[in-house]
């Protein structure tokens, strides 16, 4: 089943938008997470993607806090990513009602602590794909590795990775279009769907993913906030 995850990224405990990864590019959308994840689950959500951008930067949660109220106030599943770098932290989330925990640069920099997440909650981890000019970038997109999203997927699948999230920083809060066909591309080479991020735009756009084997879901953010995208008529969409 395709699935929509209306997307809140956190800074400073404020809901936040980046463009193109740029810390320095950012435009506040909230003050009140919760209240925004709260408005997602009314409109219709399943899921909700929440980035803690401070987590990300400092290697440990920052916003931890405030997305375990978001887990204890709002009867939504959520999926969290951002300064994950532990099996403490991991646990922590996953007790205090955060359904999935995505991990990024742990996979890269800590491949053991990445492996013994995956063996201890094969369903419970996702793996976050940040992508740049064919790369893999890390530390909150701070930097470039020089692994390709494919190579180390497969790597990683062989760990029991099942879940995927594909980002084109290039086009993350651009409002330019996700890059499907990238997405797809490595969809066939992993041999399994991957979730779309990253410039999600058009309601049009979305309805020609539903379908689509090779994508799983889309995350959705920057258009939300910027009302060109209505999330009740995406729910609706994918519904039919």
């Amino acid at each position: 089943m395709f699935t929509i995850y209306p997307a809140i990224d956190l800074i400073d405990s404020k809901c936040v938008r980046l463009f193109q990864g740029d810390y320095d590019q950012s435009t506040i959308y909230g003050d009140d997470p919760v209240a925004i994840a709260r408005s997602f689950f009314e409109q219709g959500a399943e899921w909700l993607h929440v980035v803690d951008l401070d987590g990300a930067k400092a290697g440990s949660p920052v916003n931890h806090d405030l997305i375990t109220q978001m887990a204890a106030e709002v009867p939504i599943n959520i999926e969290v990513g951002g300064g994950i770098r532990s099996i403490e932290t991991v646990e922590n989330y996953l007790n205090q009602g955060v359904k999935r925990v995505i991990l990024g640069s742990s996979a890269i920099s800590d491949p053991e602590f990445c492996k013994l997440a995956l063996s201890c909650y094969p369903e419970a981890v996702a793996i976050g794909l940040d992508v740049k000019n064919g790369k893999v970038a890390v530390r909150g997109w701070l930097e470039v590795s020089d692994l390709s999203a494919a190579d180390l997927a497969k790597r990683l699948i062989q760990e029991g990775a099942r879940q995927f999230i594909y980002t084109d920083i290039s086009r993350d809060g651009a409002l330019q279009g996700a890059n499907v066909v990238a997405a797809e591309q490595l969809a066939d080479e992993i041999g399994k769907p991957v979730v779309v991020s990253g410039g999600v735009t058009t309601l049009e756009e979305i309805t020609e993913m539903i379908g689509n084997r090779r994508v799983s879901g889309a995350i959705i953010g920057k258009a939300l906030y910027t009302n060109q995208i209505a999330l009740s008529d995406v729910i609706k969409a994918v519904k039919l």
